[in-house]
């Protein structure tokens, strides 16, 4: 039988390693699957490499892992926010390394990455700092930087609904960078609201089928206010 549910964000990170390479789904807040970075934080790996749309910001999910100084490098499309002082400070520091990639750009070598692509060929970066030392190509009339697929070890996401067998839905925006990531890595662990019964999501609208997901494990249910 086929049951991808581990019973604890603890269990579902066990085997990372240090020096492993995690991307993290999230745009800003939307989508950041926090209670697994906590775990990844109370794990210890460390020397860490992290693939995400920014680098954290505030005091929580990856900021919090700069914060406890587990990360060596960063590929991201957006370092610096209002709220980014922990990234910035160790960057300006020397103690982490950026490699800067425009955001479409991450999401088409992420997708490369899950689709078995070799490389692929953008527009987007020539004639710039980002370009220097790639290879580039003239295409019907029009410039292109060669760029390649980004692969991790591990893909830590957030979803809203899973079964057992892993098929994912997510809540609107919140899916962001979650399905070309889940394709992308060699273990893709997975945090939900709920976990539903086989046979519940509806097949036209499960976004990840459950052959990109390793490990599914719900998050603790918040306590419901208790009036005074």
């Amino acid at each position: 039988m086929i049951n991808k549910i581990v019973t604890s964000m603890k269990e579902a990170v066990a085997d990372l390693k240090d020096g492993a390479s995690i991307m993290i789904s999230g745009f800003g807040d939307a989508g950041s699957p926090h209670e697994l970075i906590e775990a990844v934080i109370e794990h210890g790996a460390t020397d860490l490499t992290i693939i995400s749309n920014n680098a954290g910001a505030g005091e929580n999910g990856i900021a919090a892992l700069i914060k406890a100084n587990r990360v060596r490098k960063v590929i991201c499309s957006f370092p610096r926010q209002a709220a980014s002082h922990h990234f910035d400070a160790r960057y300006r520091a020397g103690e982490i390394e950026l490699e800067l990639v425009p955001q479409g750009n991450l999401a088409a070598r992420i997708q490369a990455a899950g689709a078995g692509l070799g490389a692929i060929f953008t527009p987007t970066g020539y004639g710039t700092l980002l370009a220097e030392g790639k290879e580039t190509r003239e295409i019907d009339g029009r410039n292109y930087v060669l760029e390649y697929p980004i692969h991790a070890d591990f893909a830590l996401i957030k979803a809203l609904s899973g079964d057992r067998w892993g098929n994912l839905v997510y809540r609107k925006v919140a899916r962001n960078f979650g399905p070309i990531m889940a394709m992308a890595a060699k273990t893709t662990i997975v945090q939900v609201s709920e976990v539903v019964e086989l046979g519940t999501l509806d097949p036209e609208c499960i976004v990840t089928p459950g052959i990109f997901v390793n490990r599914l494990v719900r998050t603790a249910p918040q306590r419901a206010a208790i009036a005074a």
